[in-house]
């Protein structure tokens, strides 16, 4: 291979390279925007990217502190705000029709993933149930958590969909998470192994994040393209002597 050809090899290897590092695709820390030190207020709104967050199936929230109860991963403490969800279905009724969802394009990345802190309160439903959709409106099962103790948190809850047809580069990409029965049963299962489920259980959700990896097409800085047509400039003028 001759000199050209070596680096030609190496700026393609230079551009695949500046495209695989995993970056945030959106996020949620609730948090109130300008922060304003109380984790009673917050806001919807993603902090990083862009997207939506919306409740499912009759579900209610409020804000409240992501401090408490040990405290999501959210580094803003004392500004840290949590969105608190409750109205979840009654014992044996609506299994997985209840909870949140998040709508996010991924469109430019691929190996999709997805992370969230989540607290459980003592009388909430010990199951979360994973669902996505590539089409924004046909929900698949994925993942299924269990929460098994009350008043915790339970940080950095994550989901790879980087094995899913259809996730990446996929502009009706999104997920939700769902009360779900206990497996194999038509109830609910508390959280606190000797609590009782309530429809006005909390869950309570912090960090919530979409990553993925810039897919390879994505250029290099300028400043190595510039770099590299000086340098086969210069390779091509010394062969010409």
């Amino acid at each position: 291979m001759n000199k050209k050809m070596m680096m030609a090899s190496a700026l393609v290897v230079l551009s695949v390279s500046a495209g695989a590092e995993a970056a945030v695709i959106t996020q949620w820390n609730f948090n109130s925007n300008p922060a304003d030190s109380a984790t009673g207020t917050g806001t919807g709104a993603p902090s990083i990217g862009s997207g939506s967050a919306s409740l499912v199936g009759g579900t209610t929230a409020t804000f409240a502190s992501g401090d408490a109860s040990g405290g999501s991963s959210d580094p803003a403490t004392g500004d840290d705000s949590g969105w608190n969800t409750t109205s979840y279905a009654a014992q044996g009724a609506g299994n997985k029709t209840r909870g949140t969802r998040y709508l996010v394009s991924t469109v430019g990345f691929n190996n999709i993933q997805v992370s969230y802190d989540l607290r459980h309160s003592n009388t909430s439903s010990k199951y979360e149930q994973v669902q996505y959709t590539t089409d924004g409106s046909t929900w698949t099962d994925f993942a299924l958590f269990s929460g098994a103790a009350g008043d915790t948190w339970f940080n950095g809850r994550s989901v790879d969909f980087s094995s899913i047809a259809g996730v990446a580069n996929n502009a009706n990409f999104g997920f939700r998470v769902l009360a779900a029965f206990a497996p194999s049963t038509s109830a609910y299962a508390a959280s606190s192994p000797t609590g009782t489920y309530g429809s006005t259980g909390t869950w309570r959700f912090d960090m919530v994040t979409v990553s993925g990896t810039a897919l390879a097409a994505v250029p290099v800085p300028g400043a190595v393209w510039l770099f590299g047509s000086a340098l086969l400039g210069f390779l091509g003028v010394r062969r010409k002597a």
